[in-house]
């Protein structure tokens, strides 16, 4: 058995949904999926201090990835997914965009 490839899922939490239904399409996929767990822009209570905590996991995870797979529904890219993006580019990891069209 080949070892399972990590991605990374980025994109805003009011995305909940979308980003929910990317994790399932690429674990069913056989990839491991790492994705936001809190969801502050949909509901999720977060202090500042947590979203500065959150912020610097997730770039922990994009460090741990193989790529990026960026949930971006209607071409949205906000200021954390943008600093996610180049973040990931300046390591080398390469980035995807999924904006709610088939692939």
């Amino acid at each position: 058995m080949t070892a399972a490839v990590v991605v990374v899922i980025c994109g805003s939490t009011r995305f909940r949904d979308e980003i929910a239904a990317v994790n399932r399409e690429l674990t069913l996929a056989g990839y491991i999926v790492l994705a936001p767990g809190v969801f502050g822009h949909a509901g999720d209570p977060v202090s500042a201090a947590d979203k500065a905590r959150l912020d610097r996991l997730h770039l922990a995870k994009i460090d741990l990835a193989s790529w990026v797979y960026v949930v971006n529904p209607a071409g949205y890219v906000g200021d954390s997914t943008r600093r996610e993006i180049a973040y990931a580019t300046a390591t080398g990891k390469p980035v995807r965009l999924w904006d709610g069209e088939p692939s």
